[in-house]
């Protein structure tokens, strides 16, 4: 990786902390999360200046090919957390708690918690529901370990109930989320994604609640906005969500690439002199007087 992909190479740089990541909404700065799923993206969300890295469990479709993310276990996900770490050192550093790693009990849930934090070198975790997750948060913010809660499309759950579907299409699942929002801000989260909730509901939940909503296909009023970065890369070319921008193509790309080396190691254009290493001279020598044996 080149030398200025280095974060600590800019000994300016400021660690952002929940603190400071809860600070920027009072002070109307917006919030730039990213997720990623391995070192060298994570230096270069450092390198750009990202707040906060999560590494979602979106990891089991997007680099694992599961149909969703129910499959993925906390154990796939801690080496992703590690290599996340050893890429990025100055945004906040979010771990995803997978399907059935905080449902089953609160203390099941500081459990896998610590181990993210401990093992994973995580500085916060997140977890999906509303009001029926609050008690599981409250739990862990207990204990010192911040969440970032997360309401709207939960896809953990979202294809058991048949799909993802937009949430606040109407009066009772507006005030639904909203009652959801303020319940996870009492139970201690720091901060809160809004995943696929209608503009007009993100937004009185944003105005309502003192700390920061992070949109996700929930329209231009939240505190700030996550996207998977292969969604931002265009490196998920089988799905396309319709709330994520693709800066690049970069799937195009690598097949372009690779298409490009078959084509030459069939015609034996590859590799070239430049890409050879030679002998010294007099060894070479010696090995062609062999050769002639």
């Amino acid at each position: 990786m080149d030398k200025e992909l280095k974060p600590s190479d800019d000994p300016d740089r400021k660690k952002v902390s929940v603190t400071s990541f809860m600070r920027m909404k009072t002070e109307a700065r917006r919030i730039v999360m990213v997720t990623s799923y391995d070192y060298p993206t994570a230096a270069i969300a450092d390198a750009v200046g990202v707040d906060s890295v999560l590494v979602g469990d979106s990891y089991g479709m997007v680099v694992l090919g599961y149909e969703n993310t129910i499959p993925v276990t906390v154990e796939e996900l801690l080496p992703v957390c590690r290599a996340v770490r050893r890429g990025a050192t100055r945004p906040l550093l979010i771990g995803d708690m997978p399907f059935m790693s905080f449902q089953i009990s609160p203390e099941e849930a500081v459990r896998t918690a610590g181990r993210f934090v401990k093992e994973g070198g995580m500085e916060a975790v997140k977890v999906e529901g509303g009001s029926e997750a609050s008690k599981v948060v409250e739990s862990i913010t207990r204990i010192g370990i911040p969440v970032l809660g997360h309401i709207g499309v939960t896809p953990q759950t979202a294809t058991l109930y048949g799909g993802y579907r937009i949430q606040g299409r109407n009066a009772a699942s507006s005030d639904k989320l909203v009652e959801d929002a303020k319940s996870l801000e009492k139970a201690g989260a720091f901060g809160i994604v809004l995943e696929m909730i209608t503009e007009e509901v993100a937004r009185v939940i944003t105005e309502t609640v003192s700390v920061p909503t992070i949109g996700i296909g929930s329209g231009r009023f939240c505190d700030g906005q996550v996207l998977v970065l292969h969604d931002i890369i265009g490196l998920y070319p089988s799905f396309k969500p319709k709330f994520a921008k693709r800066y690049v193509d970069v799937a195009a790309m690598i097949k372009n690439a690779l298409q490009n080396f078959a084509a030459d190691v069939r015609n034996g254009l590859f590799p070239e002199e430049q890409h050879v290493f030679r002998m010294e001279e007099d060894q070479r020598a010696k090995l062609d007087s062999k050769r002639k044996i």
